[in-house]
């Protein structure tokens, strides 16, 4: 269809070419265009909607705080709607898990949580050098962007990549150790490496291609920091509330992060990002951060609406089931297609289709697109099909999604008439 805004809004829109469609509501997994179209959604807003479209409860509690002209926006004053997240998250969440956080409120995206999180380690510390890894991605405003691997957020024009150095994440080279290179360089006083404020990392790389480090690697990096005195930095965004299986993706490994930055779906939807600071070093004095919509109570709302599913004992293994069908479609789809050496990996309920080649990939997405299935691509190349379902979706919808899935995979490789190579060689 024609792009409706393609005269008034920037060229910038990049999700609006994906998807070529006017949608109008989403209940749910699923979402309905204008022309009442219905999809799938394993999209998830890329990460922000681990709930549902208007998930209900959100639904209802935001409803009746409207109705009762509850605050909506109050900076870092005192509101009733963060008492009362607050109070649910440390019950809910943090005791349970014997963690002792402060929690910072900044502005409304992941990227603010993140520039919040590294500004406080160098102040802590009084060190101004990051550790960051290969395929990493912690955002687009300038000091998220320096930590950011892909070449393609990058200019020689903006974004300096001053006091930022990116060593290999786990698994990119191999079966080698890549924690012993970090461990290595921290103890050379000759290996170029200042000792750093921080290591920043994800336990499993979205937007770089479904990369799960293994619980070992995060242990040993953990180890290092706590050796060194660097502050360890987990950015959960995407993979946190839930989504790994766990509310923290950290928990797998059994890790304490000194620093931890939760957005996208901590809100349910709704704009909202936090910093989640051991107390020792909250160093911060009184409105040394701010941000203008720290205050959005209609997050904190929606949040602590959500924080209920963390109270059953059964959500856990219900992410788990889901993963289980998961996993076992695409290893199907990869056994269908064993002459193109596709592969899977992922944890919980985000899950990578590895193609192998960029084009590939974007026909597949194209391909489900059309039989009413949302999904994107990740990785260097994007030719990682990225399956991040909501971790309440009803178990016939995920069937259905991935049944289309696989369908557009089908299709996509009929049209191909040769073998992707080893490394894909095509960027989309």
């Amino acid at each position: 269809m024609q792009d409706p805004l393609v005269q008034i809004e920037s060229n910038v829109r990049g999700y609006a070419r994906l998807f070529p469609a006017v949608f109008n509501k989403a209940v749910g997994s699923t979402i309905t265009d204008m022309e009442g179209n219905d999809f799938i959604d394993f999209f998830c807003g890329a990460g922000s909607l681990n709930y549902g479209h208007n998930n209900r409860r959100a639904k209802a509690a935001l409803l009746a705080y409207i109705q009762a002209d509850g605050i909506q926006h109050s900076l870092d004053t005192v509101t009733a709607a963060k008492v009362d997240f607050l109070e649910a998250f440390k019950r809910i969440i943090l005791t349970p898990r014997a963690l002792d956080y402060r929690v910072q409120f900044t502005g409304p995206t992941g990227t603010n949580a993140v520039e919040a999180a590294v500004k406080l380690a160098r102040k802590q510390t009084q060190r101004s050098h990051v550790v960051a890894f290969t395929n990493a991605y912690h955002g687009h405003s300038l000091g998220a962007l320096a930590l950011t691997g892909n070449q393609f957020y990058h200019s020689q024009f903006y974004g300096s990549h001053n006091n930022v150095t990116h060593l290999p994440y786990d698994g990119y080279m191999g079966e080698y150790d890549t924690s012993l290179l970090l461990e290595k360089m921290l103890r050379d006083p000759s290996s170029g490496l200042p000792k750093p404020a921080a290591v920043i990392l994800e336990t499993i790389q979205g937007e770089g291609g479904i990369n799960v480090a293994s619980d070992r690697w995060l242990q040993r990096i953990a180890s290092l920091c706590q050796e060194h005195d660097i502050r360890l930095i987990v950015d959960d965004i995407q993979v946190g509330n839930g989504r790994s299986g766990k509310f923290f993706s950290f928990e797998h490994a059994g890790i304490t992060p000194d620093i931890v930055c939760v957005s996208k779906s901590i809100g349910s939807g709704m704009p909202m990002s936090i910093v989640l600071i051991r107390p020792e070093i909250d160093t911060w004095k009184p409105g040394e951060h701010t941000g203008t919509f720290r205050g959005n109570n209609l997050a904190f709302v929606s949040a602590r609406a959500v924080l209920e599913y963390w109270t059953e004992p059964a959500f856990e293994n219900q992410i788990d089931e889901r993963s289980q069908i998961v996993q076992a479609k695409l290893r199907a789809i990869c056994a269908k297609h064993a002459d193109h050496a596709m592969s899977v990996r992922g944890r919980g309920l985000i899950w990578g289709l590895d193609l192998r080649c960029g084009d590939l990939a974007s026909r597949a997405i194209q391909n489900a697109f059309k039989e009413g299935l949302l999904i994107e691509g990740s990785g260097a190349f994007d030719q990682v099909l990225k399956v991040m379902p909501a971790l309440t979706i009803d178990t016939a919808l995920l069937n259905q999604g991935l049944q289309i899935l696989e369908s557009a995979v089908d299709a996509a490789v009929a049209n191909t008439t040769h073998r992707p190579s080893a490394v894909p060689t095509t960027v989309n």
